[in-house]
């Protein structure tokens, strides 16, 4: 887990960097050309550049605007008002990998996109908080799909997290939902040395999606906003560790300059 940590510093880092540049006018390809430069800094091998698909992933990260939900290829695309728009990155260190995402509102959204985005980040919150006494995933799952269903909105069940470690994709599947089919086969006991990678995706309209042309970049079926949000969780026997989370004081002395004051940051 503490070489875990390295590989989620340096995507948290990747994340800052990329969150400085978000505002209207900014292209997705300046975004990800961000996140390349700091984990060229640190070292570390991106886990999306080349993932292979219908055609191997052309940038180091994931990023999607408004209905797309994930694996969006950034571009000249220029961000706008009233967008919003998801990062998803991920490193590898020394052998061991962070994966983690976050979806920014740029400027002034629409009533209900915001309260999409706020929904996200509080069904992930939750689930890491409950994370800290449920025996099973199965538990997390539940309390984060009725979180989703009571605001109106939609889990989506074609997507979702995963174990991580030397791989970014590892066992087990980690749902942001229950159904009786996993409940037989897929449920598992949450115990220290587990690492997961946790990530609500939630529609505004509809959890059905498909895949545009580029075989890649998949959007919600009605259009409607979307949103994202991800960690990468350790359990230990001290309790729930963000490995994807912001610097804690022994390991500020690795910060770069650039970073700035604390208030400053992105963080969640």
């Amino acid at each position: 887990m503490e070489r875990m940590r390295r590989a989620g510093l340096a995507v948290w880092l990747a994340h800052q960097s990329a969150a400085r540049l978000v505002r209207p006018g900014v292209t997705t390809a300046e975004l990800n050309e961000a996140i390349r430069k700091t984990f060229a800094a640190y070292d570390a091998v991106p886990l999306f550049l080349n993932y292979p698909g219908p055609t191997p992933f052309p940038a180091e990260s994931c990023i999607s605007v408004n209905e797309e939900l994930v694996h969006g290829i950034p571009g000249q695309r220029r961000l706008r008002e009233g967008d919003a728009v998801s990062i998803d990155t991920g490193c590898r260190i020394a052998g061991w990998c962070g994966d983690a995402a976050y979806t920014h509102a740029i400027g002034m959204l629409a009533p209900v996109n915001q309260k999409l985005l706020d929904l996200t980040l509080a069904t992930l919150n939750l689930a890491i908080e409950k994370m800290q006494t449920a025996r099973r995933w199965s538990e997390v799952a539940m309390a984060m799909a009725a979180n989703v269903e009571k605001s109106g909105f939609h889990v989506v069940t074609s997507m979702v997290g995963h174990g991580i470690g030397r791989e970014m994709h590892e066992v087990p599947q980690v749902p942001n939902y229950v159904d009786e089919e996993w409940l037989e086969e897929g449920d598992f006991e949450l115990r220290p040395g587990i690492v997961l990678a946790i990530e609500p995706m939630v529609n505004v309209g509809t959890g059905e999606l498909f895949c545009l042309e580029d075989g890649w970049t998949q959007i919600a079926a009605d259009r409607s906003f979307a949103a994202h949000f991800e960690h990468t969780v350790a359990i230990t026997r001290d309790g729930i560790r963000r490995l994807t989370g912001p610097p804690e004081e022994h390991e500020m002395e690795q910060m770069p300059d650039w970073l700035g004051p604390r208030e400053s940051w992105l963080v969640w």
